[in-house]
């Protein structure tokens, strides 16, 4: 699913950024051992928010990230694949017999920006942050689109993932929106 973001990465490049995912799992279920070198194109060593999600026959598989760019780009993607397929909690790690079954599709996020009219979230443009408290959840912009959910199920949806109440944003939260440009494996079948 992609969203209004203009288009940063080539499709070559997107290419490699999802073979570097895909190649981090495999090497990770055949030898035990994680592999965080450094990249060496200058635009994958970038800090950069991303999110690595997995999906198997159409279903989550798994799906973790993170929204600031905390970690250069490259081992960002090669952290939160390892981490989407072996430790999100909501899920079992991969075993060797699922990863044919697997699809790969990586997030690359802009810096989170704080507005403060849910009303001014775009279905598919924008992802969101909702923080009340030391509660947080994100939802990103594919998410909606995906499950048909209207803005107040979208904001409803991301107050549960932190945690709070589903109408919660009602009476008053910190709500910040970032956008992604999103690629995965499906595209290039």
């Amino acid at each position: 699913m992609k969203t209004n973001l203009r288009s940063e990465f080539s499709i070559e490049e997107r290419r490699e950024l999802l073979g570097i995912a895909r190649k981090t799992i495999e090497r990770y279920i055949k030898t035990g051992k994680k592999d965080l070198q450094e990249a060496i194109s200058g635009k994958f060593k970038a800090k950069r928010g991303v999110f690595v999600t997995l999906h198997k026959n159409g279903n989550l598989r798994g799906c973790i990230g993170y929204p600031l760019p905390v970690s250069p780009l490259f081992n960002a993607i090669k952290e939160n694949a390892l981490s989407s397929a072996f430790e999100d909690p909501r899920f079992p790690p991969l075993e060797s017999d699922e990863l044919t079954e697997v699809d790969i599709e990586i997030s690359v996020l802009t810096i989170p920006e704080k507005i403060k009219d849910p009303a001014d979230v775009r279905i598919g443009v924008d992802g969101i942050i909702i923080s009340k408290g030391g509660n947080r959840g994100l939802l990103l912009p594919q998410v909606p689109v995906e499950q048909e959910w209207d803005i107040d199920q979208y904001i409803s949806y991301g107050c549960m993932k932190a945690g709070l109440s589903s109408d919660e944003w009602k009476k008053g939260v910190e709500l910040e929106v970032f956008q992604a440009e999103v690629f995965g494996e499906l595209e290039f079948e």
